[in-house]
């Protein structure tokens, strides 16, 4: 507030006053301040918070600042009081020059909200320029024989103050001759003028000299002064005289400099060197005597530099005519330039919301542009518009300012950069036109959930698998970006045979990648169900599923399994019973066997690997059927040892084999005589031996039949001569030797020796024999039950075991 410590204590006031004046036009949302010039930066000049109905605080958060187009900036905001400050220092004279009022418009932009507020700033004035004039010396010519009352025109004074601060008054001083006569204008400008009051005598004083002093209003007042030379010439009576009191001129802003705008012609009647006119510059100010040149000696005005529209339109000078008498005639030239369209619109980016959510409504605000043209009238006017096919368009806002906002949903998925060209054209002709390039980037949300190419998935194992070997990959695709985008892989947990699902199969959650924690077995799990979730890391995450179906292919990994015959726990051999009237084809057996594989791994075949008897037994390839090929012969062994293998279809294939024992016998008691100790060989060369063996066992079984038989008779007689000796005497046998012909004991013995079973088993090389309790215990007395050591042919004995 440096000026105002020149003024008195009243002015303080009025001007404090100004500077907290606030009008809110309510009609057009208009704010309005005013503020001297010359006030220190950072001044007060408004409170924005209050007037916008926010607090301090609030401004930074709804992005609250200024826009104004190609001016300084006279103005900033005070963040922390809220208040509208001053940015630099303000000089009224240079905004305005000598316009009455001084408004200056400025743009508060609410960026958050893409609102804009108009202010209107007046710049009052302060008297804070003194009067001046173009000359500080001057010298007036006047002839002897002018009259009392002649008037000579005197320079002006300019004051670029307004009001009562601008020029008020002109004071010459005293003098004898002299007056001074101010003229006032239909502007309210002011003329001063030299009066002759009395008659002048060149002889007597041939100059005067004076001061003329202009004045203004201000507080305190300001002066300045021209000091004045009056000669006094010889007689010269005419003064010139222009053509026209007023000259008036129209020209185009783009002439070029030098081109001739009008002449001015002054007469003056007198003969010879008093009739002889110059034209001079009588007033005009700095800028003007620039702008213009002026022919003394013809009185053509031209064009010194060119002219433009945009700075000034009207130009007014004054030409006064001399002649060398010093007499004076005076007219005024008035120029007006006009306008052609010299000037592209502007278009100004004041505010770029980028990027811009895909999920903003239809009217987000993207953008605030400022259009300006300096031209005038059609010149000036501008036509803002965009690209229709852009989901964008223009509204228009206060002042020049227009909005670029959306009218329909983006999609970043679909377009993530847009290149929005707005154009800027006005209406003169020709029509100049502005291209104004914006780069616009959408900003993703997480709107699309990851999603698998395929509804379901089917995939393929081999069982007996390495652990930890890559099973199958499962890529999902979201279309969002970044973090929207990152995708995570999850299996849904479930339970497999009563195991978590997560204890057989585990998935890379980053790549998709799914591993086998387990050796899967076919034969115990077939196929798994999985349900796979790929989730995106966005907020809230979105996610899918897809269905992976994980089949086990079948490994021949299981030898066949022979279900029949089977192999005793005892380590006995099964025998097959054929008799010798068999015929060709004849049904043998069955080797029965499975296999727990599928497929072609469980395809089984059955062929004989080894027989004792070549040719006479064959076994179905498919069946395992063993049938006789032909007719038994005598000569054919009672004893047959087959090998069966039996094969699957598997790469590499797997067998099995069991050995088969054949006995060729007609009843079991020969099979029992003929195979009673013999033990299999593996040696076809031990076929001859096992027949001897088997005779010799035949020949024994006879030789003790015949024995038994003999033994029973002898008995039988005994005991039918006792029952006649007793139906005779009554009386026992006295006398008789009592011959052994063989002790009980060593006819058990010998029974348990010769006596025998035999029990067959599949698969087995080896024949068993068991040796069971006599089965002949109703013929013979056994020595135990009967406790008795006595001679089998003593009657008492026979007797009393004869119930056993």
């Amino acid at each position: 507030m440096a000026a105002l410590k020149n003024h008195g204590g009243g002015s303080q006031l009025i001007l404090l006053c100004a500077v907290l004046g606030t009008l809110w036009d309510f009609g057009t949302g208009q704010i309005r301040y005013s503020v001297p010039e010359e006030t220190d930066k950072g001044s007060f000049v408004g409170n924005i918070s209050k007037d916008l109905g926010l607090e301090p605080w609030e401004l930074v958060k709804h992005g609250i600042r200024i826009v104004s187009r190609g001016r300084t900036q006279l103005f900033a905001l005070n963040p922390r009081s809220g208040s509208l400050i001053t940015a630099d220092r303000i000089d009224r004279e240079e905004l305005c020059a000598r316009r009455s009022r001084c408004l200056i418009n400025i743009n508060i932009l609410v960026e958050d909200r893409g609102k804009l507020f108009g202010i209107e700033i007046e710049i009052t004035d302060i008297n804070d320029n003194n009067p001046k004039f173009q000359v500080k010396d001057l010298e007036v010519k006047i002839n002897e024989i002018a009259v009392p009352g002649a008037r000579y025109p005197l320079p002006e004074a300019v004051d670029p103050d307004v009001g009562v601060n601008s020029l008020q008054s002109y004071q010459l001083s005293p003098n004898h001759h002299f007056s001074l006569d101010v003229q006032t204008g239909d502007d309210g400008t002011l003329s001063p003028e030299l009066v002759l009051e009395s008659a002048l005598d060149r002889e007597e004083e041939a100059a005067h000299h004076l001061v003329l002093t202009a004045s203004d209003g201000g507080d305190p007042r300001r002066s300045s002064t021209v000091r004045i030379q009056v000669t006094v010439l010889d007689t010269n009576d005419n003064a010139p005289v222009f053509a026209q009191p007023i000259y008036r001129v129209k020209v185009l802003e783009n002439v070029p400099p030098g081109t001739q705008l009008l002449t001015v012609a002054a007469s003056d009647p007198d003969e010879g060197a008093n009739g002889k006119v110059a034209y001079k510059f009588r007033k005009i100010n700095e800028k003007q005597s620039l702008l213009f040149q002026l022919n003394e000696k013809t009185g053509e005005i031209s064009t010194a530099k060119s002219l433009d529209y945009e700075e000034c339109s009207f130009y007014e000078m004054e030409i006064q005519a001399e002649d060398v008498g010093a007499l004076l005639g005076r007219t005024k030239v008035l120029v007006l330039v006009e306008d052609v369209n010299d000037n592209r619109p502007e278009v100004i980016i004041t505010s770029l919301f980028s990027p811009v959510l895909e999920n903003s409504p239809p009217g987000t605000v993207i953008a605030i542009l400022n259009v300006h043209d300096q031209d005038s009238g059609k010149n000036g006017q501008v036509d803002c518009y965009t690209d229709e096919n852009l989901p964008f368009k223009l509204e228009k806002s206060i002042d020049n300012y227009y909005r670029l906002v959306t009218w329909k949903y983006l999609d970043r998925e679909k377009v993530s950069i847009y290149n929005i060209t707005v154009m800027a054209s006005d209406l003169g002709t020709p029509p100049l036109s502005t291209e104004t390039h914006i780069a616009l980037q959408v900003a993703d949300i997480n709107d699309n959930p990851p999603t698998f190419p395929h509804a379901s998935y089917s995939a393929y194992i081999p069982e007996n698998n390495l652990r930890g070997a890559s099973i199958f990959s499962l890529t999902a695709h979201d279309p969002d970006s970044q973090e929207n985008a990152q995708v995570t892989y999850s299996v849904t947990e479930n339970t497999l045979q009563g195991a978590p699902l997560s204890s057989f199969v585990s998935i890379n959650s980053d790549t998709g990648v799914l591993y086998a924690l387990q050796s899967f077995d076919y034969e115990q799990i077939r196929d798994l169900q999985l349900l796979v979730t790929a989730s995106d890391s966005g907020n809230p995450p979105l996610s899918s599923n897809v269905s992976l179906k994980l089949f086990v292919l079948d490994q021949n990994d299981n030898t066949p399994e022979i279900l029949y015959p089977t192999l005793p726990t005892d380590g006995s051999t099964g025998v097959e019973l054929t008799p010798r009237s068999a015929e060709p084809g004849y049904l043998v057996t069955k080797v029965v066997a499975v296999d727990r594989d599928s497929g072609q791994n469980a395809w089984l075949s059955y062929r004989l690997l080894k027989a004792s008897e070549p040719g006479l037994f064959s076994v179905g390839l498919h069946s395992g059927e063993v049938r006789t090929v032909r007719a038994l012969l005598d000569r054919d062994a009672l004893k047959q040892s087959l090998v069966v293998v039996v094969q699957d279809h598997g790469q590499p294939p797997l067998s099995a084999s069991v050995t088969l024992t054949v006995a060729v016998a007609d009843s079991i008691p020969e099979v029992l005589a003929d195979l009673g100790s013999l033990k299999p060989s593996d040696n076809p060369d031990d076929s001859g031996l096992t027949l001897y063996l088997v005779v010799a066992v035949a020949v024994v079984s006879c030789i003790f039949l015949t024995f038994v038989l003999v033994l029973l008779g002898f008995r039988l007689v005994r005991w039918h001569k006792s029952r006649l000796l007793q139906a005779s005497g009554g009386g026992r046998l006295v006398g008789m030797p009592a011959t052994r012909f063989v002790g009980v004991d060593e006819v058990q013995a010998f029974l348990q020796t010769y006596s025998h079973e035999v029990s067959l088993t599949a698969d087995s090389r080896k024949s068993h024999l068991i040796f069971p309790q006599p089965n002949y215990a109703d013929m013979l007395i056994s020595q135990e039950s009967c406790e008795k050591s006595d001679s089998l042919l003593t009657s008492i004995d026979f007797h009393e075991c004869k119930d056993e």
